[in-house]
């Protein structure tokens, strides 16, 4: 492959991926996962995990964002947990990594681009997220009661007593009333536990207004 053609064609893309080069290269699969290692050695490209690429900060025309990247590079998944949380303002905190949701199995990337978390839930449970961002960048995230669903029950073992307190000064949630308790409820059975759901208890009685 020529690296001026190749960076003609990828560079007002968001992503590279190896199986779109491969295709469109005509060349022997191996042959042009060979390339794209030896461009990444060079500096040419970024590699974000097995297969996947973008182009270096000066030949790329686009800067993908992490949330669409997050979503790409590990599916199925979506943005939920701290991210989600934060982008909705229900923690004041803005967290570095990108936490998302799998039916796969848990996995961290670390790459140039940044840092991807993903928690695994049961095919069940993977539901209550949209599609949001730009086109040509779209990416899936949690509605704002299934993050909140999400969190509390990735982190269910460190619940114990005084729900409430526990949420406002440990994890300092905020904004909560808005939240529908409906769907709150909802997304909570998605997960068959008891515990979860007395959790929660609390935390609608946080949405209606009630301290």
């Amino acid at each position: 492959m020529n690296y001026n053609k190749f960076r003609a064609f990828f560079q007002h893309l968001p992503l590279i991926d190896s199986r779109l080069v491969i295709s469109q290269s005509g060349e022997a699969p191996q042959s042009v996962r060979n390339q794209l290692t030896r461009w990444a050695k060079a500096g040419l490209l970024r590699h974000l995990r097995k297969g996947y690429y973008v182009l270096n900060e000066n030949d790329r025309k686009v800067n993908p964002g992490g949330m669409y990247l997050a979503c790409q590079i590990y599916a199925p998944s979506y943005v939920s947990l701290e991210t989600a949380l934060a982008s909705y303002d229900l923690i004041p905190e803005r967290v570095a990594a990108v936490t998302s949701i799998t039916t796969r199995k848990t996995m961290r990337f670390t790459n140039p681009l940044g840092t991807f978390i993903y928690q695994h839930v049961s095919p069940a449970a993977f539901r209550g997220f949209r599609l949001e961002g730009d086109a040509g960048a779209r990416f899936f995230m949690a509605e704002p009661e299934k993050a909140v669903v999400d969190f509390i029950y990735l982190n269910l073992h460190l619940f114990q007593k005084d729900v409430k307190a526990m949420m406002m000064k440990s994890y300092r949630f905020q904004n909560a009333v808005g939240l529908k308790t409906g769907k709150l409820k909802r997304f909570g059975e998605l997960f068959c536990s008891p515990k979860l759901m007395r959790v929660l208890d609390a935390v609608i009685e946080l949405a209606e207004g009630k301290s």
